[in-house]
């Protein structure tokens, strides 16, 4: 049954995914600009913008253009930066693995602490340390990325000397050369994301506290940590499986803000450089790559739910009937 239900949902993302991959391509044939302008100049005529539009082969009809690039996209053959030079697919899984990284550090830091946090305020509804936690979540969650940013620089670059301002990496780098580069990005990003998590855990937890089998539990004589570790977390925790799905899929291309603010090299700057350079295949794959993590990381989830509560896979099933 679970295998049928894997299934069902890997066919559901190649069709979303295949039906991104057109949108994606109208959307960056949409966008305002030409490509041969940007890449030849204000000053270049049009025997030579019309000589260029046919070497890249935007002269050509945009089905063809659509389905020459899918089906390169799908073997490996990406193409080649119109602005760069440079193949495009080894561009983009450096800058994917750079993100990736980011994005472990960030969860490494905003899982335990916003499900840490949030399980105790759930614990400790409305008594005064939940209030604490809420009102100081929220506060540093209504900063916008690049205001926290530039004031954890202002504190822990310039006036503490502890970390660097600029996270720029090299590529040959090892883990522990690039550690602190990767420490402001992931702090700044952790900051977004632990509100999220710890009011979602919250609520989970005081819903779950408030059912009729935790009463049970405790006229048994169970400990209070015992029922909250045994039988509470694990319902609470089911709906904060989405967040971190999707906070994945953001972590991985959502982070334009922050990888500007420490000149990271991740995807996010990736895809700010192609829209201004109108590099229309660079766009596109990063756009791909972006749609596939988000259905990888959702199809994930689903999953995992399945796993916890077997109700879900078992519904699934029975709707046809």
């Amino acid at each position: 049954m679970i295998l049928r239900y894997l299934l069902r949902r890997v066919l559901l993302l190649g069709v979303t995914v295949l039906i991104s991959s057109l949108i994606i391509f109208v959307i960056c044939r949409l966008l305002p600009g030409d490509v041969a302008r940007v890449l030849l100049g204000r000053e270049a005529g049009e025997a030579a913008l019309a000589a260029l539009r046919a070497e890249l082969g935007l002269d050509r009809p945009l089905p063809i253009q659509y389905i020459d690039w899918l089906r390169g996209f799908v073997t490996g053959d990406w193409g080649t930066s119109y602005s760069t030079r440079q193949p495009i697919r080894p561009l983009v899984l450096e800058r994917l693995g750079n993100s990736l990284l980011l994005a472990g550090a960030t969860l490494a830091l905003a899982l335990p602490l916003g499900i840490g946090l949030g399980v105790w305020a759930g614990w400790r509804a409305g008594k005064p340390d939940d209030t604490v936690i809420n009102v100081s979540l929220l506060s540093v969650t209504g900063l916008p990325e690049f205001v926290t940013g530039l004031l954890l620089i202002d504190l822990f670059a310039f006036r503490l000397r502890w970390l660097p301002a600029n996270s720029s990496i090299r590529p040959d780098a090892t883990l522990i050369e690039i550690a602190p580069q990767l420490a402001l990005p992931a702090i700044t990003a952790t900051l977004v994301l632990l509100a999220y998590i710890a009011r979602l855990t919250r609520t989970g937890v005081i819903t779950e506290l408030s059912q009729e089998y935790v009463r049970t539990a405790t006229l048994k004589g169970l400990s209070p940590l015992a029922i909250l570790r045994r039988h509470v977390l694990r319902n609470a925790l089911s709906p904060t499986i989405t967040v971190i799905a999707i906070s994945l899929g953001w972590l991985i291309s959502g982070l334009i803000v922050v990888e500007n603010v420490y000149n990271y090299p991740g995807i996010g700057r990736l895809l700010t450089f192609a829209i201004d350079r109108r590099d229309l295949l660079l766009l596109q794959a990063v756009a791909m790559i972006t749609v596939i993590i988000f259905a990888v990381a959702n199809l994930a989830a689903d999953l995992i739910y399945a796993l916890l509560d077997p109700r879900i896979r078992l519904g699934d099933e029975r709707e046809p009937a």
